[in-house]
């Protein structure tokens, strides 16, 4: 489980693509201060589970072991199918969020790192303090997402600032910009989309009793 609030903006060092999956090494510094192989780690949205470590340069103590400078995942044929991430290469930018602990503050909203859906992104507006966005909503999640709701779009927890029939927008503050791959993302590049899991459940405890 995830908060969907982005700690580090990660480099996508290799990758490997194999008969039905994929392996991929990914730069980072934050997130594998404390990660250990079997650990979760949300990259652009998708809970992927670490596979590996790689360790960096050498410190200036020559018996300490190297800091760890990445680590490698491996990624399912269905989650390829299913995300951005079969797109991305060598020198990609991902947002990555370890998993929440259950003592921490919960910053953003429940995030699974489970995609529901890929959509594109229509339009940018910048205005004097923040930048609008406006991403393209599956018919399929339009009924999970309401305006002022929560939605996970590559793994950042944002607010629903408008809502139409085919598209949503969110303002981003300068700091959200600055740190996730939103900053950088152009209209008709693809965003991994979550809606707010609870929404789901209560859609079908609903019908139930119906």
């Amino acid at each position: 489980m995830f908060t969907g609030i982005v700690e580090e903006l990660g480099e996508v060092e290799a990758v490997e693509h194999l008969a039905d999956s994929a392996r991929i090494t990914i730069r980072s510094s934050t997130v594998t201060e404390d990660a250990r192989p079997g650990d979760s780690i949300a990259v652009n949205g998708v809970c992927l589970t670490v596979t590996g470590l790689t360790s960096g340069p050498p410190g200036i103590a020559t018996t300490a072991p190297p800091p760890p400078r990445g680590f490698t995942a491996d990624v399912m044929g269905e989650t390829l199918a299913r995300s951005s991430l079969k797109d991305i290469a060598p020198g990609s930018r991902v947002n990555l969020e370890r998993s929440v602990r259950l003592a921490g503050r919960l910053g953003g909203h429940l995030v699974q790192g489970h995609v529901d859906a890929t959509a594109a992104i229509l339009s940018r507006e910048s205005q004097e303090h923040w930048e609008v966005v406006r991403v393209g909503l599956p018919p399929a999640l339009a009924r999970y997402v309401v305006e002022k709701g929560s939605v996970a779009v590559d793994g950042i927890s944002l607010t629903v600032s408008r809502l139409g029939e085919t598209w949503f927008e969110v303002s981003l503050i300068p700091e959200t910009l600055k740190r996730t791959t939103l900053g950088r993302k152009k209209p008709g590049e693809t965003v991994n989309l979550e809606v707010d899991v609870i929404a789901k459940y209560v859609e079908k405890l609903i019908g139930g009793a119906r």
